[in-house]
C-alpha cells in the first residue's frame, strides 16, 4: 500500500491580478513542504504537502520531484498517474505542457514533453537484452463523452474493465512511438483537437479534460512480456461563472466540467472518510472522470497529484478549496505492483480469448436477433420514458441501467402499492355506500310491492261489492222501493 504524493504549485502573480490587488498574496512560505495560507476573513490555515513548489520554481524541479520516479516504474512494469488540479487558470496546462508541447526552450517545457524524455532515457539505461515498445493514447472526457484525439471519428469511446488489466478504453487510437521528436509531432496533432475557449480569467481555457496514455510493453530474454502503464491528466479547471464570464455553450462545458470535479471530490470523500462511517460505496461510476482514474484513486497504480494555485487574494476562496482537496486526496492509498510477466503465447490467447464484456456483447446481439422489431420499439420507447439512455453493446452501460431499471421498478412497485392500498380504501368506502343503497332500494322493492299486493286486494274487493250490488239491485222489491 502506498499513499497518493501531492505536490502545491503556485504559479507567479497575473497581470490582471496585479492590476486589480496589488503585489500583495495570500500565503507565507515555512520550509518547501509546509506555508501558511490566509482566507478571505484573515484567517490563517497551514498546510503540509510532499513538496511545495513556490513562484520560482523550475519546470525542471516539478518533473523530478513528481514525475520521475513514476516514469521509472512504468518502465520496470508497475502503472503510475498524474494529474494536475486546480482552478480555471491556475497554470495546469502551463505545467503539464509548457508554452507549447513543441517548445524548445529546456527551462520552460512541461511535465509532457519530458515525461516523454524521460521514459526514452530509461529505456536506453534497462536491459540490452529486453525489448521495448511504447504506444501512446489521447482521448478528452468533453461534455461527459470520451473523445479519441488521434482519431475525431471515434467521439462516443466505451470504458470497460478487465481484472488483469483494470480500466481501459475499447477502441481507443494507440500508435507506436519511436522517439521522442516522433511522439511529441503525435501529442501535438491530438491536442490541436482539444476543445479549448476563452473566458475572462483564460485566453484559452480546457473546456475538457484531457488524458494522455503511454503503455510501455517490455519482451524479456524469456520472451515473456511485462507491461506498464503511465496516465497524464491534464484536468479543466472549476469555474465561477461571475468570474469567468461564461454563457451560451461555454456555460453548459463550465457545468458540466464543475460536476465531474464534484463527482471526483465525492470520490475521495468516499475513499478517505475512514472505516468507521457507513459510507462504502465508492460512486467511481457517476462521471466519466472518476470510472477512467478508478485505478489512480485506490487500485493498481502509483499516484501523483499536482494541486495548482494562484496566490493572489482574489482567488482566495478558489485556492483554499483546491488546497483543501489535496490535503484530503493524501490520505488515500493504492496498490501498486509490478504487473506480472506474461508468457508471449498467454498473451497472444488472451488478446483473442472473448472478455466478459464482448460474451454479453454476444448474447445482446443474439438477443436482439430473436426479438421482433416492434419488440425492439417498446423497449426503446420504455427506456426513453424512463429516461435510462445506455449503449446495449457496453457491459458498463448495461450495468448501470440494469441498476437504474431495478431501483426504479422497486420505486414503481412502492408507489403502485400505495395506489392500490388508496384505491382499496376507496373502493371500500364506495362499497360501503353502495350496499347501504342496494339495502334502501330492497326496502323500496318490498315496500312497492306491498302496496301493489294491497291494490290488488282493494280492486278485488271493489269488485266483489260493484257485483254485489249490481245483483240487489236487480230484486222487484227494490225496484218498487225506488
Amino acid at each position: 500500500m502506498a499513499n497518493i504524493t501531492v505536490f502545491c504549485r503556485f504559479r507567479p502573480l497575473s497581470s490582471k491580478e496585479k492590476r486589480d490587488n496589488g503585489d500583495s498574496v495570500c500565503i507565507r512560505s515555512m520550509d518547501s513542504e509546509t506555508f501558511v495560507f490566509k482566507d478571505e476573513k484573515e484567517e490563517e490555515f497551514a498546510f503540509s504537502f510532499d513538496k511545495v513548489f513556490y513562484e520560482e520554481s523550475l519546470q525542471a524541479d516539478v518533473y523530478e520531484f513528481l514525475a520521475l520516479p513514476i516514469v521509472r516504474g512504468a518502465v520496470n512494469a508497475v502503472n503510475g498517474t498524474i494529474i494536475t488540479y486546480g482552478q480555471t487558470g491556475a497554470g495546469k496546462t502551463y505545467s503539464m505542457e509548457g508554452p507549447s508541447i513543441l517548445e524548445l526552450d529546456d527551462l520552460k517545457k512541461g511535465l509532457l514533453p519530458r515525461v516523454v524524455d524521460g521514459l526514452f532515457e530509461c529505456i536506453k539505461s534497462a536491459d540490452k537484452s529486453d525489448k521495448y515498445r511504447i504506444k501512446l493514447s489521447m482521448v478528452e472526457i468533453y461534455m461527459e463523452k470520451v473523445r479519441d484525439l488521434l482519431d475525431l471519428t471515434k467521439d462516443n469511446i466505451l470504458i470497460k474493465e478487465s481484472k488483469v488489466q483494470g480500466i481501459l478504453l475499447s477502441g481507443v487510437t494507440e500508435i507506436c512511438i519511436s522517439d521522442p521528436a516522433d511522439a511529441l509531432q503525435s501529442l501535438s496533432s491530438g491536442i490541436a483537437n482539444r476543445a479549448v475557449g476563452e473566458t475572462q480569467m483564460n485566453m484559452a481555457s480546457s473546456r475538457s479534460h484531457c488524458i494522455y496514455i503511454f503503455t510501455v510493453q517490455s519482451e524479456l530474454s524469456d520472451k515473456r512480456v511485462k507491461t506498464g502503464k503511465l496516465i497524464l491528466v491534464d484536468l479543466a479547471g472549476s469555474e465561477k461563472v461571475e468570474k469567468t464570464g461564461a454563457e451560451g455553450k461555454v456555460l453548459e462545458e463550465a457545468k458540466t466540467i464543475n460536476k465531474s470535479l464534484s463527482v471526483l471530490g465525492n470520490v475521495i470523500n468516499a475513499l478517505t472518510c475512514g472505516p468507521t462511517t457507513k459510507a462504502s460505496h465508492i460512486p467511481y461510476r457517476d462521471s466519466k472522470l472518476t470510472r477512467i482514474l478508478q485505478d489512480a484513486l485506490g487500485g493498481n497504480s502509483r499516484t501523483a497529484l499536482l494541486c495548482c494555485c494562484s496566490p493572489s487574494p482574489l482567488n482566495a476562496a478558489e485556492t483554499l478549496s483546491t488546497l483543501r482537496f489535496g490535503a484530503r486526496a493524501k490520505h488515500i492509498k493504492t496498490s501498486p505492483f509490478v504487473n506480472r510477466a506474461q508468457d508471449k503465447l498467454a498473451k497472444k490467447h488472451e488478446d483473442v480469448a472473448p472478455t466478459k464484456d464482448e460474451l454479453c456483447e454476444r448474447i445482446l446481439i443474439r438477443l436482439r436477433e430473436r426479438l421482433d422489431v416492434e419488440d425492439v420499439e417498446l423497449l426503446e420507447e420504455l427506456f426513453i420514458l424512463e429516461g435510462i439512455l445506455f449503449d446495449p453493446s457496453s457491459f458498463e452501460d448495461l450495468e448501470s441501467a440494469y441498476e437504474d431499471v431495478t431501483l426504479r421498478t422497486i420505486s414503481s412497485l412502492q408507489q403502485a402499492v400505495e395506489e392500490l392500498v388508496f384505491t382499496i380504501e376507496e373502493l371500500k368506502s364506495e362499497n360501503r355506500a353502495l350496499k347501504a343503497r342496494m339495502e334502501a332500494a330492497e326496502r323500496f322493492n318490498a315496500l312497492h310491492k306491498e302496496a301493489g299486493e294491497n291494490a290488488s286486494v282493494m280492486r278485488k274487493i271493489s269488485n266483489i261489492l260493484s257485483f254485489f250490488i249490481s245483483w240487489v239491485r236487480s230484486f222487484p222489491l227494490l225496484s218498487m222501493l225506488k
